[in-house]
């Protein structure tokens, strides 16, 4: 049974982001279902895949100054969701190359506590590593 000790570590290049408090990846694969004239639902076509991500980095951390900067030239980057120890996760990693950020906020303003950076960003090749 797992113990679910499972630590992620995000790795932009070859830098580790910590701390990084949130990471939400969305694959979204549309199907149009196809009719014709004697039946309902004989097939289907499969439409372009999409894949996005958003990221929440305490704005304390230096990686938020080298994604903001990432964001402003629109310079592609890689990211790396790995293990960093234990064998909870269903995955060994999740490659996304590719990258472009589509949106940043590189800065909360807050009463007490450390502000985040949110970064919302897409793919253009994701690969799993099971």
């Amino acid at each position: 049974m797992a113990d679910w000790n499972t630590r992620l570590e995000v790795r932009l290049g070859d830098a580790t982001i910590t701390p990084i408090s949130t990471f939400t990846p969305t694959f979204n694969v549309p199907h149009t279902v196809l009719h014709s004239i004697e039946a309902d639902n004989v097939g289907f076509v499969r439409q372009p895949f999409t894949f996005t991500f958003t990221m929440g980095v305490p704005a304390v951390a230096a990686a938020v100054a080298d994604l903001t900067k990432l964001a402003v030239d629109g310079t592609e980057f890689q990211i790396v969701v790995a293990e960093k120890k234990g064998t909870d996760w269903a995955f060994n990693a999740m490659k996304f190359a590719r990258c472009v950020a589509t949106s940043a906020n590189p800065s909360n303003v807050v009463v007490d506590g450390v502000p985040q950076a949110s970064f919302t960003c897409m793919s253009l090749s994701v690969g799993i590593e099971a």
